[in-house]
């Protein structure tokens, strides 16, 4: 089959994307992996991941499939980073949907369903670490399953909600709350791109974590 991965150039996905690809390619299929939507070529099936622009019908018609892995339990937790907001609310599990890629945002025809587990104190390169091996899984057996799989396909249900996008500011500690009631959103910041900070006395600190290795 002729299969095309379609990331944001930036995104942490792209590692279990690269190990996607040769996985394909010894399975003997046409694979491609690439970062702009007007460059996705004609296909069977398109991935979308980690790719936070809205592709245009024209370059869906490209491919007989096109498929995206969400990070919540669709319609629940529609939009942007869903494994943030999750773990902001105490969730124990990241619940992984494949789902088909509709010009409406997150509300195509699901596919498969994973639940990742979590020991509630995974920083985010662990969960990340979490996340994207099963992602890939989801693939790898879509695939497996193709074209058959298609016909399994099953509509949302339920009442949709949405998560907001992130910003820089939602990555603000509070100097009069305890590290404890913090640290889940500690847990998910970034230290590179959105580290923790705090403002107190006049000033701005930022604060980077690390788990201690033992």
């Amino acid at each position: 089959m002729k299969i095309t991965f379609l990331s944001d150039k930036g995104s942490w996905k792209n590692e279990a994307i690269g190990l996607l690809v040769k996985k394909l390619r010894k399975n003997q299929h046409k694979v491609t992996a690439l970062h702009q939507a007007e460059s996705v070529p004609k296909g069977d099936i398109l991935f979308i991941l980690g790719f936070f622009k809205i592709v245009p019908a024209s370059v869906l018609a490209r491919n007989r499939t096109n498929i995206v892995v969400h990070e919540s339990a669709l319609p629940k937790g529609r939009g942007w980073s869903p494994v943030h907001w999750l773990v902001l609310e105490g969730s124990r599990s990241i619940p992984l949907t494949l789902f088909e890629a509709v010009e409406k945002v997150d509300a195509g025809r699901i596919f498969l369903r994973r639940q990742v587990r979590l020991k509630g104190n995974e920083l985010m390169p662990e969960l990340r670490a979490k996340v994207g091996p099963e992602m890939s899984r989801l693939c790898l057996r879509f695939v497996a399953q193709y074209p058959g799989i298609l016909k399994k396909g099953k509509p949302q249900i339920g009442t949709a909600t949405y998560f907001r996008r992130r910003t820089a500011a939602d990555s603000r500690l509070d100097p009069h709350k305890s590290i404890a009631r913090q640290f889940n959103l500690l847990r998910v910041v970034d230290n590179a791109d959105y580290p923790a900070f705090f403002s107190h006395k006049g000033s701005t600190y930022t604060l980077k974590i690390e788990k201690k290795k033992n």
